[in-house]
């Protein structure tokens, strides 16, 4: 038994299902499995088990081994940052967004306190869905989380409070027609976060009717706006981040009875006593004038394919 299997299992009990748990440590899903089932073999227990309706269940062994593995996973966080300080090494901060997020502020945030900190720190950083987040935070696989309001655990073991504040709204190409009818029949544009219900765009869709049928799905926001300015659909999106193509006159807005909404990106992380110095740095840096201004006015960014993923776990170790 290993601390990556323990982890593991933790992820895959708390995501829902095992696909979920290899998109969170950006590994594929027969890794996952594999890992997994060499914890059902050392404890001679499934653990978990698929239910009728695709999701998965508990075994009473699992039930009980859950928070035990939890807390492991934990000190197992504990462990290597205080051996990385005995060490003199530097302090990691491992950071984690929702998907626009990611694409188009992340990456510019980063560069701008790697700037600050200097070799202090080493930094890393990646994407996941909203309802991924807290599961990565809890489980001490990311030091902070930007994205949405997380709420209270039921614990007190998180901090969530509020960043910065955008509108959603909804585009199409600037010389193409409002589509017909009600908006639940439009063609809808969306990136990854338009198939999470806890996101924004995923929000949205639902307040408006919106049904699978209706949704197409692109690879991240970049491609979704493309596609509506080139008259494919319409798309949801900040406000700021779109309104330089409006200008441009290469996208406009159209109104629907849900936009524009309120969207506020939050941050997250562990409270205090609970985090490095690094976490505490990054958040400082947050507050600060300098990253007001980058999530105000982004750099291009880069896909999210090719960030380094914010967990690093070898899944083969004996």
């Amino acid at each position: 038994m290993t601390i990556t299997q323990l982890s593991t299992f933790v992820l895959v009990a708390r995501l829902g299902s095992v696909g979920a748990a290899a998109r969170a440590l950006d590994v594929s899903e027969s890794a996952v499995s594999q890992t997994l089932t060499a914890l059902r073999v050392h404890f001679g227990d499934p653990l978990i088990r698929r239910t009728g309706g695709g999701g998965m269940r508990l075994t009473p062994a699992g039930a009980r081994l859950l928070p035990v593995a939890s807390r492991m996973a934990a000190l197992s966080a504990d462990a290597e940052a205080a051996v990385r300080a005995a060490r003199g090494a530097p302090d990691e901060l491992r950071v984690v967004a929702t998907s626009t997020l990611a694409e188009f502020v992340l990456p510019s945030l980063m560069e701008a306190f790697a700037r600050r900190s200097g070799p202090r720190t080493e930094t890393s950083f990646g994407v996941a869905a909203d309802g991924g987040i807290r599961v990565l935070v809890e489980n001490r696989l990311a030091d902070v989380a930007l994205g949405p309001y997380l709420g209270d655990d039921g614990r007190g073991d998180l901090v969530s409070e509020p960043l910065f504040r955008t509108h959603l709204v909804v585009v199409t190409g600037a010389g193409s027609p409002r589509p017909p009818g009600p908006p639940a029949r439009w063609s809808w544009l969306v990136d990854s976060s338009g198939t999470d219900p806890d996101a924004d765009s995923g929000r949205l869709l639902r307040r408006l009717g919106v049904t699978e049928g209706n949704v197409w799905v692109f690879p991240n926001q970049t491609a979704t706006l493309a596609a509506a300015a080139e008259g494919a659909g319409v798309a949801p999106a900040p406000a700021h981040l779109v309104s330089p193509r409006v200008r441009r006159d290469e996208l406009r807005l159209l109104e629907t009875p849900a936009t524009p909404a309120d969207a506020t990106w939050h941050v997250t992380v562990l409270r205090p006593g609970h985090r490095s110095p690094a976490t505490d740095a990054f958040l400082h840096f947050l507050h600060t004038p300098a990253a007001t201004r980058i999530m105000r006015a982004p750099g291009a960014g880069v896909p999210p394919s090719r960030f380094r993923p914010p967990v690093h776990v070898t899944l083969w170790d004996a």
